[in-house]
């Protein structure tokens, strides 16, 4: 996304214009093109973008599939930079310290510092980096393209430098890489955005919603690999593509016509779909009995539907309710279920730009 405040529309390389519009987060600044020489002096930089939960898709949107992402805007991911006289640090999560001794953990983010100080022309800047968080890393929420984008945002910020919606998505996706291989590019996106989003094969737009009910998300406590777990689904591919692909393909056919559910507001069609998708996630091997647990205390407590949501093994777990009473009551569910965390949304409050 930009780094301009408002309304803007972002473009994915060499796919056209992103028609979803969103509202970006950081201060305007001039273009990266209007940069002159030497590199402006650099100041105190603020970036900014949120979590996200996948809604239908995961997995089966890495073979060309589509995905239905949802940001959650109140789950912000914040990183400040400011300049400094010695070594460049970190301090991030438990970590605090130069950036050259970061662990490995947190590669992604050093990629991210790496690549936003060689746009703006400062590859050799130096900078204290805090990123703070309000939701926990590793549990399918996008931690590592939510850190990797607002750190970018800030250095870009930090330099009054702006860039495109294209490039910012580039110089994310380039740390995501680290982060977990081969990334779909769903989450650079959906990280960045401020409204549910389709995605297939680096194409995205705005999802409309006129969904009368409640989404929570419930944090399994434990953390997930998205990595790991697309490297499983791979392997069991290329060992029985028709068994793998059919559940793929079964996935995917779910996220299309879920589109339709949630335009015009059907909550049961949507809540049976995620019921569905879910068995599919777990033939392919990429849940666990803790989620499994969780889905079944949602589904028991009145829940339309629960799923696993992001890669699986950890990580969260979303489920469907028809009203904020039965919210309440599935919210109570997962605690007794042992969900360490969760968070309750209503779709229908998202505002799509015109």
């Amino acid at each position: 996304m930009s780094t301009g405040s408002g309304t803007v529309s972002a473009e994915m390389p060499g796919k056209g214009n992103l028609i979803v519009q969103v509202r970006a987060h950081g201060r305007t600044a001039r273009p990266a093109a209007a940069l002159s020489s030497p590199v402006v002096v650099p100041h105190r930089g603020v970036g900014e973008t949120v979590a996200k939960i996948i809604l239908f898709g995961e997995h089966s949107v890495v073979y060309g599939y589509p995905a239905i992402a949802m940001p959650l805007l109140n789950l912000r991911m914040r990183a400040r930079v400011e300049p400094t006289g010695g070594p460049s640090t970190l301090r991030c999560l438990d970590w605090s310290g130069r950036l050259e001794e970061t662990p490995e953990r947190f590669a992604s983010t050093v990629r991210a510092v790496r690549a936003a100080l060689d746009f703006v022309g400062d590859p050799d800047g130096r900078f204290r980096i805090t990123i703070e968080a309000d939701f926990p890393p590793e549990r399918g929420l996008g931690s590592s393209a939510a850190a990797a984008g607002a750190v970018i945002r800030a250095i870009l910020d930090a330099h009054d430098v702006s860039a495109s919606d294209q490039e910012l998505f580039e110089l994310t996706q380039n740390a995501e890489r680290v982060a977990h291989g081969r990334p779909s590019g769903l989450d650079a996106t959906a990280t960045a955005s401020s409204v549910p989003v389709w995605f297939q094969a680096g194409e995205t737009h705005a999802v409309e919603i006129n969904l009368a009910a409640w989404i929570i998300v419930a944090d399994s406590g434990i953390h997930g690999s998205t990595r790991e777990t697309v490297g499983h689904v791979r392997a069991e591919y290329e060992r029985s593509p028709r068994t793998i692909g059919r559940r793929l393909a079964a996935l995917g056919r779910i996220a299309e016509s879920s589109a339709e559910d949630v335009r015009i507001g059907d909550v049961e069609a949507l809540g049976a779909k995620m019921n569905e998708a879910h068995a599919h996630l777990a033939e392919l091997g990429v849940s666990n009995d803790r989620l499994d647990a969780l889905v079944e205390a949602a589904r028991s407590a009145g829940a339309i539907g629960a799923k696993l949501t992001g890669g699986g093994r950890g990580g969260c777990v979303i489920a469907l309710a028809a009203t904020s009473a039965d919210a309440d009551r599935i919210t109570r569910a997962f605690g007794l279920a042992g969900a360490p965390n969760t968070w309750v949304y209503a779709p229908h409050a998202y505002e799509v730009a015109a």
